[in-house]
């Protein structure tokens, strides 16, 4: 066999890469996530003539990352994408060893994500309600990102997990949902009162309508007879807050929400992991820690312990 003279072709292993990552069953937005990271690097270093397999080259990409504004879990989630690239291409026979084994993340600083208030809650939902004189096709919008709305907000359930949905996922009459696959490939059943089971029957009603109806599976249906996407998620509910007059608004802000909204209610940590799909308590943490002040004062206040 005859010696390699040159580095592999980083860019064009990519392909062979992504095959590898739904092979081990990643999840799509996973995949993207990693190639773009990937792609993003391999675009640096040929941008500045660097060496893409070095460990000076990874550091001064997150440095520059960090210096032109990037949030520390963005440089952090792309340079994992990186080092696992490196670590396949090692595996694979590409390169002689990976050269980013052993380097360390950067350190994430410990960001608290307020949780969106009652008063926000509301306005949120009602920028889903269909104006009157709403054609056929705006009424299925407002009514499916309704329901999208009140599920995420009462379960938690991740966006990825959302958009996965089918329809056969869904028991309305139960008030259940059915995680196939969440982060880590785990299942799980998610519980729902009768409000989001109200919402997501007046969006199926109106399904039947679309012209995917009956050849799709997915419990979302799109607009102009489209798939509804992880991305057109985003999308319809960065809508939807921009009319609710909600600053700072990203759909991951609602599992927040959701985890503060239970613990405040009464409802155990236990059970609000199971329902999130949380098999650490420290994120459990991570999520509701900014309003843990606030639940413990209206804890104290019911406890009264100052009565002797």
């Amino acid at each position: 066999m005859a010696k390699r003279t040159a580095g592999p072709d980083l860019a064009a292993l990519l392909d062979s890469w992504v095959l590898s990552l739904r092979a081990d069953r990643k999840s799509p937005q996973t995949v993207k996530a990693y190639s773009d990271g990937v792609r993003f690097y391999l675009r640096w270093c040929a941008d500045g003539d660097r060496p893409p397999l070095d460990r000076a080259s990874l550091r001064e990409w997150i440095a520059d990352l960090l210096d032109r504004g990037a949030q520390p879990s963005t440089a952090r989630s792309r340079q994992l994408a990186v080092r696992r690239y490196a670590a396949w291409l090692a595996d694979e026979g590409e390169i002689p060893v990976d050269p980013f084994l052993g380097v360390k993340a950067p350190k994430l600083d410990a960001r608290v994500v307020e949780p969106l208030s009652d008063d926000e809650l509301r306005a949120l939902l009602k920028a889903c309600t269909p104006p009157k004189g709403a054609t056929p096709a705006e009424m299925l919008r407002h009514r499916r990102d309704e329901a999208i709305v009140r599920l995420m907000l009462e379960t938690g359930v991740r966006a990825g997990e959302v958009v996965a949905l089918g329809l056969d996922d869904v028991d309305l009459g139960a008030g259940t949902a059915i995680v196939r696959r969440g982060k880590g490939g785990k299942g799980r059943v998610v519980p729902f009162g009768p409000h989001s089971a109200l919402a997501i029957d007046r969006y199926k009603r109106l399904r039947a309508t679309h012209r995917l109806a009956a050849s799709s599976p997915d419990l979302w249906l799109g607009d102009r007879g489209k798939s509804f996407s992880y991305d057109a998620l985003h999308k319809s509910l960065a809508e939807r807050a921009r009319a609710a007059g909600i600053v700072g608004f990203h759909p991951h802000k609602m599992r927040h929400t959701a985890a503060h909204r239970w613990l405040a209610a009464g409802g155990s940590e236990t059970g609000l992991m199971a329902v999130a799909g949380w098999t650490r308590p420290d994120m459990l943490m991570r999520y509701t820690k900014a309003q843990a002040s606030a639940r413990a004062a209206e804890e104290a206040r019911g406890l009264n312990l100052g009565e002797l």
